[in-house]
């Protein structure tokens, strides 16, 4: 099979396209055949602190199971999947859980499928850790983000009276709009407007407090970047506010029928019209012009790569 040989580090390396073997099932797991993989900020992030596995990294894909290996149930050879893979996912085909993937219907657009696995989990997971109701306002940093554009759709699609997208430049602006921002607003911008009842933050460091700051009495901020902060816990007291953390891996590890179920409400979402994935897509072998995509923090939705 095909697959990407990650034998260098950092983000400028040149990623050879090689026959690798191809994987063997054992107990509890199963081999997907992919039809699309995601490209994020996690390769970005190996590449550069020279944390790569010698398989490649892991990621969000969609495929149809090729094999299933001892002690798996529910699935079947041919069975069309998505969700996630912990290494090995520039490849023809890879290794999964049962465990942190679920059935995709057969007729979405793969490049759909892809968005809405994992990006699309987050984003409807942290409203929901967020006890976003309907009629209340959202702040989504990150939104033209694989997970922040999504979000924006959610928020609307779910109810908001308001959403806000923080963007990094204003030349994305458009594309927050096009989601279905009333508001957009950049980081650098000296206010953000009026206060919002939930902020989601997917940027993490200096914008979690900037995040705080711009909720309203009551307010809910969910963190869910791997890019940390501080927060001055003062700023919480006077007006009642909280901040809440997320993690997909600690649902889906203990949790995984909500993800199942969620992951049904996206499909429904889309089947509907609610929601419209964005993507750019490339072929499998220019996985090197994704990084750089993601690097430089150009990209307008998810990345993607499909065979």
């Amino acid at each position: 099979m095909r697959g990407i040989r990650f034998d260098g580090q950092g983000t400028r390396q040149p990623f050879e396209v090689a026959e690798l073997a191809e994987p063997v099932p054992g107990p509890g797991q199963l081999v997907v055949r992919t039809e699309a993989v995601g490209v994020g900020i996690g390769i970005v992030r190996m590449l550069a602190g020279g944390s790569m596995p010698s398989s490649g990294p892991g990621g969000e894909m969609v495929g149809h199971v090729a094999a299933v290996g001892p002690e798996v149930t529910g699935y079947e050879i041919g069975d069309r999947v998505g969700g996630v893979v912990f290494e090995g996912l520039y490849a023809d085909a890879v290794l999964a859980s049962p465990a942190l993937i679920s059935l995709v219907p057969r007729g979405i657009d793969a490049g759909d499928a892809l968005s809405l696995v994992r990006g699309g989990l987050i984003a409807l997971s942290v409203l929901r850790a967020a006890r976003f109701e309907r009629g209340e306002s959202v702040l989504v940093t990150a939104a033209a983000s694989g997970t922040g554009h999504l979000a924006v759709q959610l928020a609307k699609a779910l109810g908001a009276s308001r959403v806000v997208a923080a963007v990094g430049s204003a030349d994305k602006a458009d594309f927050a709009r096009s989601c279905g921002a009333d508001e957009v607003v950049t980081y650098s911008g000296e206010s953000w407007g009026e206060p919002v009842d939930v902020v989601l933050d997917g940027v993490g460091g200096e914008l979690v407090q900037r995040g705080v700051d711009a909720l309203a009495p009551h307010g809910r901020l969910v963190a869910f970047s791997a890019g940390g902060g501080t927060v001055d816990a003062g700023s919480l007291l006077g007006e009642l506010k909280s901040v809440i953390g997320f993690s997909i891996g600690l649902i889906s590890r203990r949790q995984p029928e909500l993800v199942d179920e969620r992951r049904a409400e996206l499909w429904a979402l889309l089947a509907g019209g609610a929601l419209r994935p964005a993507a750019t897509t490339l072929p499998f072998d220019r996985l090197a012009e994704a990084v750089e995509l993601i690097e430089s923090r150009r990209n307008l939705g998810r990345v993607l790569l499909r065979h």
